[in-house]
């Protein structure tokens, strides 16, 4: 069981927080994870100074980075750390970023994902408006990585909305790909396995779906259901509410059957160049 997805119910005590993310992915290694996601906001959810934690992070001064960096070391494990506030790499003083890290098991940086899309809705919720734009700014590219496991792409939680991203990804060619999220219980319930299966499907790719799955500080509850899903769209493990670990292999000889008898990434006939050419023929 190589791959593992991490849930959390993170709360905005940040050393509390990864106490709890390291017995899961304890969990994880002992299962046999070599490759494991950690959910959105793993570290600190509902934290009224996301600003600050991003620049402590970036100083030097926070406990995040060593943390993670010890860990994989520790476990011997790549992980996706979930998202943390970080401003960009050349710009310590700049406004952060939802920045998505993945590590390998020496604890060596290998790609950075800033999250592109910001959720900035109105929810039918307790909380009623979300706006992400208002603490971080947007990301500017896609990110894909060589893993032990396979090539991952990274995407955060929102993006989910946004097939376009995901069909770049599998054309940069990945096959796996990382959705750390928090989604929140109405749009979760809504849409949440849509999005997933959906994603998957299409990309004929593994989806890491790793959630946030209950009551946050604000109040603010989230939806949970974190998965593991296969490139055929079939949910592989998935977890309702509360705090787990979720275990799945890759089979990489049966995707790329998938991917053979249905070559859809070859079919393709749409493109943005084919409207905006089909569109000056018209005038």
């Amino acid at each position: 069981m190589s791959l593992a997805v991490i849930q959390m119910v993170s709360q905005n005590d940040v050393l509390a927080n990864l106490a709890t993310a390291r017995r899961l992915l304890e969990q994880a290694a002992e299962g046999g994870a070599r490759l494991a996601v950690l959910p959105e906001n793993f570290a600190a959810m509902g934290h009224r100074d996301l600003a600050g934690i991003g620049r402590a992070e970036a100083e030097g001064r926070g406990p995040i980075l060593p943390w993670l960096k010890q860990v994989a070391r520790d476990l011997k494990l790549w992980i996706v750390a979930g998202t943390l506030p970080l401003p960009p790499d050349d710009r310590p003083d700049a406004r952060a970023h939802a920045c998505s890290l993945l590590v390998d098991e020496h604890g060596e940086r290998v790609a950075r994902y800033d999250k592109l899309h910001l959720f900035d809705v109105d929810v039918a919720d307790n909380r009623g408006r979300y706006r992400e734009s208002d603490d971080y700014s947007h990301g500017s590219r896609l990110v894909v990585a060589d893993t032990p496991e396979g090539r991952l792409g990274m995407t955060v939680c929102y993006d989910l909305r946004f097939p376009e991203l995901y069909g770049a990804l599998r054309d940069a060619g990945a096959e796996l790909i990382s959705a750390p999220s928090a989604f929140t219980a109405v749009t979760g319930e809504a849409h949440w396995e849509v999005l997933v299966r959906a994603r998957a499907i299409e990309t004929q790719c593994y989806l890491l779906a790793a959630a946030q799955g209950g009551t946050h500080p604000g109040p603010r509850a989230t939806y949970g259901h974190s998965a593991i899903v296969d490139p055929w769209g079939r949910v592989l493990a998935e977890q309702d509410q509360g705090e787990a670990f979720l275990l799945a292999d890759r089979d990489a000889a049966e995707q790329a059957a998938i991917r053979q008898r249905m070559p859809v990434r070859d079919h393709r006939r749409f493109s943005v160049s084919t409207v905006v050419r089909s569109a000056s023929e018209l005038l």
